[in-house]
């Protein structure tokens, strides 16, 4: 009988060890990129950051993390329009600066613009393509708010693009009496069929489960669809971690149901992602009663014209401006 159990237990500690073993091997097995993009370092965003010489702001989170705000200045500030800001959460993959498309426009319109790079992406501090969990990335969307509040401007309005509509609804929840209003462009509760991230295949699943258990800080999934524009811009990022990309179930985020500030959702007719029918579900379950729906014209997911972004502008004036 001890013979049996000896030998059970002898067979459950080899296959225990031959497990571990094969995850370790499958955690810092190399990768093939399909992208083929290479990102900056943290050291290399951090230098970039010090030697930036536009106009920014850099805040140091609660856990004493250094945050990267792009800033656009009106050539002219009205003082109908001095205390409003317009702070602007990205897609995936980018960073702020991309978004020249949209703080150029808005603060042509009179509107100080801010455009925060998240933790681990463009010039913010942090790993790459990582968040140390949701309650931490609700945190730090938070304290960007409130930074910017702190500068002198009292009413702060939200622009959250795609995945940055998710990053919106996530502020509003964590902040709600911060915000003056949300504008929400590109995105939807669900994309259209057949697109979207490319499924890996049982062995890279199996390599990313791997590399969450054994150093759950490297970027083991590679964001990747067919067809997708892959930029050679270093501050881009296509890497992330499993807790950063498994950190938030985004169909299940909501509006608190008591929030009653203006929100414009506005989709693209030519978006190759999610349809205007998925926007408009979206925009049907925002709570209140000051909410508008924009289709903008000639505008794909990336690509919104400037005319789109003046078009947000004039929301903004009649919402915002007596």
């Amino acid at each position: 009988m001890k013979k049996k159990v000896r030998k059970t237990l002898f067979v459950l500690l080899f296959l225990v060890i031959g497990i571990f073993v094969i995850g370790l091997i499958l955690a810092f097995l190399p990768s093939e990129s399909r992208t083929h993009h290479v990102s900056v370092t943290t050291e290399e965003a951090t230098a970039l950051r010090e030697d930036f010489k536009g106009p920014h702001e850099v805040f140091t989170t609660t856990d004493g993390e250094k945050l990267f705000l792009r800033r656009w200045n009106p050539d002219t500030l009205v003082p109908a329009k001095k205390d409003i800001a317009v702070l602007i959460f990205h897609g995936i993959t980018a960073y702020s600066g991309p978004y020249d498309m949209a703080g150029k426009p808005i603060s042509a319109g009179g509107y100080t613009t801010f455009g925060l790079d998240y933790r681990g992406h463009g010039l913010s501090g942090g790993n790459r393509g990582d968040n140390p969990g949701k309650d931490r990335w609700y945190a730090d969307l938070a304290e960007s708010v409130k930074y910017v509040k702190s500068l002198g401007f009292s009413k702060v309005v939200v622009l959250g693009h795609s995945l940055g509509v998710a990053s919106a609804i996530c502020v509003a929840n964590a902040v709600p009496n911060d915000l003056a209003g949300l504008i929400l462009l590109s995105g939807a509760y669900e994309g259209r069929k057949g697109v979207g991230q490319q499924q890996p295949t049982f062995f890279q699943k199996a390599k990313i489960i791997a590399s969450s258990v054994f150093r759950p800080s490297y970027p083991a999934v590679e964001y990747y669809r067919e067809g997708m524009t892959v930029t050679k811009d270093p501050l881009f990022n296509f890497r992330y971690t499993l807790r950063f990309v498994s950190m938030l179930n985004v169909k299940e985020l909501r509006l608190p149901k008591d929030l009653n500030i203006p929100v414009l959702v506005g989709m693209g007719d030519k978006d190759e992602l999610f349809t205007i029918e998925k926007a408009r579900e979206l925009y049907d379950l925002l709570p209140g009663n000051q909410k508008e729906f924009l289709v903008m014209k000639n505008t794909t997911h990336a690509k919104i014209p400037v005319e789109s972004w003046q078009q947000c502008v004039e929301w903004l004036d009649r919402t915002f401006v007596k």
